[in-house]
C-alpha cells in the first residue's frame, strides 16, 4: 500500500488485535486449548466465552490480544 492509502485508513493504534475462532463447539474448544498449549494465548481468560455463531450449528470465541 502506498502512503496515500495508509493516511486514509482510520485505525487506532490503541485497538487490540482479535482472532476469531468459528467452528463446531468441539473445534472451537480444541483450538482454544491448542492456542494455550502453544502459548499463542498466555491465559484462557483472554478468550470470550463460547457462544452460538450466526451460522447454523456453529459456535465462536474471540481471542483478544
Amino acid at each position: 500500500m502506498t502512503t496515500e492509502f495508509n493516511e486514509l485508513l482510520k485505525v487506532s493504534h490503541t485497538d487490540k488485535s482479535q482472532i476469531w475462532i468459528i467452528g463446531t463447539r468441539e473445534q472451537v474448544l480444541h483450538t482454544i486449548n491448542e492456542f494455550y498449549v502453544k502459548r499463542i494465548a498466555t491465559d484462557r481468560v483472554k478468550f470470550t466465552p463460547i457462544i452460538p455463531a450466526p451460522f447454523e450449528g456453529k459456535y465462536m470465541s474471540v481471542l483478544v490480544r
